[in-house]
C-alpha cells in the first residue's frame, strides 16, 4: 500500500482528499499545519507529499524545499495544490513535481498521483 502525506489546513479539503485517496488504496496521514507535520513520525516515509500553499503557520513552497533539500525524501515526488499561486510561480519557487489548482477535479488528482507513484 502506497502512503501520501497530506499538508493543508481546510478541514474540508483535508478530510475530503483523506477519504478518497484511502477509497483508492492508500494509506493516507493528513496534517493540518507545519508544525503537526514537522512533528510527524520521521520513521514513515511517504510515496507522495501533497502541500497547500497557504498555511496558518508557514508555506508549502517552503515546506517543498525542505523536503527536495532533504537527502531522505528528496527523490519523493511533490504535488502542490493552491487556490491562489499559480503554476509557473510554484514551480519556479520550488521543485515541486505536480500542481493542481483550487477548486480540483479529484479524477485529475488520482491521476496525477497514480503517475508519481507509479
Amino acid at each position: 500500500m502506497k502512503t501520501i502525506f497530506i499538508v493543508e489546513d481546510e478541514t474540508g479539503i483535508r478530510d475530503a482528499l483523506q477519504l478518497l485517496l484511502s477509497f483508492e488504496n492508500y494509506d493516507v496521514r493528513s496534517f493540518a499545519t507545519v508544525e503537526a507535520f514537522n512533528n510527524r513520525d520521521q520513521s514513515v516515509v511517504p510515496d507522495v507529499f501533497i502541500l497547500d500553499v497557504r498555511l496558518p503557520d508557514g508555506s508549502g513552497i517552503d515546506l517543498c524545499n525542505q523536503i527536495k533539500e532533504n537527502e531522505a525524501t528528496s527523490n519523493i515526488p511533490v504535488m502542490i495544490i493552491s487556490a491562489h499561486a499559480k503554476a509557473e510561480n510554484v514551480i519556479n519557487s520550488c521543485d515541486a513535481d505536480e500542481f493542481i489548482s483550487k477548486p480540483f477535479d479529484i479524477d485529475d488528482v488520482l491521476v496525477k498521483i497514480e503517475k508519481l507513484t507509479a
